[in-house]
Parts: C-alpha cells; sequence; structure tokens
C-alpha cells in the first residue's frame, strides 16, 4: 500500500538533492518537495526537527501514521511494510522502527550507542494518536528519547524489531559544531534524569563513543544547569516516570 503522501525538505542541502528529488519525483504525485533556508552548522536535535515540522506544516493529506526519516539512509525493501503490520497488530505500538548499521571495517555492524528498546531519531514512526499525546517533537537535543519517554508515560509502546537493518552513512554527530560539546549533559538535565542517573548515562554512553573527555563536560554542564534552575523539558510527574524508568531498567540489567 503507497502512502498518502511523502514530503521531502531541501533543508538547504549543498549538493544536487534538490534538482536530483526533483526529476524523480516529477512522475509520482505523491510526493512534494519544499524546501528552507537553515543555517548549514549542524546543531543537534534543533536543526533536524525544525525542517520536519516544516515539512508536516505542509502536509495536505490526513494520515494515521506518520514517519521521519534523514537523507542519510538505506531502507530494507520491506522496511514501512513491517513497519505497519506492527501498528495493525498491536493497538498500544505508538513509535515503531528497526536498528542503525554503520560501514566499518569494511562491513556493515550495528551501531550500539543504545539500547535495544530505543529507536534511533533518524528513522521513527508514530502512530498519530500517540504523536498527538506527546505533542509532536521538540527542536531540541535529545528529542529522540523524550518522545519515547512522553510515549511510556501515555501508556504507549516503542516497538523496535531486528529484522529491519537500515543502513546509517553518516554515523552518529560526525559533523556536530564544537560548540555543542558537553550539550548531552544538559540535555539529561531537561530530561529531569537526575545526578546519579546522569552520572552512569553519560560515562555509558561517551565510552561507547570513546570521547572520554566529554564526561567531564557533560557533567559540568548538568551542575551548571542544576545551579541555574534551568527549565526542564518535563512536568514534575513525567520526571518522576522518567527516573523510576530508568533506575529500573538498571536495575534489570544486574538481577
Amino acid at each position: 500500500m503507497l502512502p498518502q503522501e511523502v514530503i521531502v525538505v531541501d533543508d538547504n542541502s549543498t549538493d544536487q538533492t534538490h534538482q536530483l528529488v526533483q526529476d524523480y519525483i516529477r512522475d509520482q504525485p505523491i510526493f512534494k518537495l519544499i524546501k528552507t533556508n537553515a543555517e548549514n552548522v549542524h546543531l543537534p536535535g534543533a536543526k533536524v526537527i525544525k525542517a520536519f515540522q516544516y515539512g508536516f506544516e505542509n502536509l495536505s493529506k490526513p494520515f494515521d501514521i506518520i514517519g521521519k526519516l534523514d537523507a542519510d539512509l538505506i531502507l530494507p525493501a520491506n522496511y514501512f511494510e513491517v513497519v505497519l503490520s506492527h501498528f495493525q497488530n498491536n493497538p498500544q505500538a505508538g513509535i515503531v522502527g528497526g536498528f542503525a548499521y554503520i560501514f566499518k571495517n569494511n562491513q556493515w555492524v550495528l551501531e550500539s550507542l543504545t539500547n535495544n528498546d530505543h529507536i534511533r531519531g533518524a528513522f521513527k514512526s508514530y502512530r498519530k494518536s500517540c504523536f498527538e499525546a506527546i505533542g509532536g517533537l521538540t527542536p531540541n537535543m535529545g528529542w529522540d528519547t523524550l518522545d519515547e519517554m512522553l510515549a511510556r508515560y501515555h501508556g504507549w509502546q516503542i516497538i523496535t524489531d531486528h529484522k529491519l537493518k537500515v543502513k546509517h552513512l553518516k554515523p552518529t554527530g560526525a559533523s556536530y559544531h564544537q560548540s555543542n560539546k558537553g550539550k548531552q549533559g544538559l540535555v539529561f538535565y531537561q530530561l529531569g534524569y537526575g545526578f546519579w542517573l546522569t552520572l552512569i548515562a553519560t560515562i555509558k554512553l561517551n565510552c561507547k563513543k570513546q570521547k572520554f573527555d566529554l564526561i567531564f563536560y557533560d557533567l559540568l554542564a548538568f551542575l551548571k544547569a542544576s545551579f541555574q534552575s534551568k527549565a526542564k523539558l518535563v512536568n514534575n510527574d513525567q520526571q518522576k516516570f522518567i527516573q523510576s524508568y530508568r533506575w529500573n531498567k538498571i536495575k534489570d540489567k544486574f538481577f
């Protein structure tokens, strides 16, 4: 079954994306190509979601399922067929996706930066009622953790399918601007992790990335945000839910 509508957002690309897409979709009425004039600096979270929101605002057809895809992906031929089957077979499925694979040492290997219950932000599909319950996507670093936490908070399930191997051509954070150093610590604060969860999370994440110096910068950013009482992305009830969920996941690994 074909989708009702496909919005392609040319987010100020510096290659020939616009012309290539334009040529491809000339005889494909379900496609719509729109262009933005965003800055070329890669601001994690904010830039990609602003592009998504621009595309979302240009939707003209009703939808039951909506997907977000980055441009640097090679999807399995049956990707959407499998994704839709999960939504059809499980009424509680709120967000569905596969796993990212990167080309390393002449082979495609799992990009194992996150747990098996998490879907990478580069390729996510949402049930409309779940998408509306979480308030859409937030243009902020950490949005692809926030969406899943809020979905769980509202009683939805996150479905990950290991059969769906997505080739990710540009590994995470490859071109992040230096000004973003330590921003992950701020994200953990905004998600309401608290100090000890942030300590565990930043050590785990940056050890996997082999960027050990970022542990210090992330903790410093978290403490600075705490002392300044900066605004969070979640309310008190959502923060309690997130902390409980994270601590239970940690306990499950050891007991």
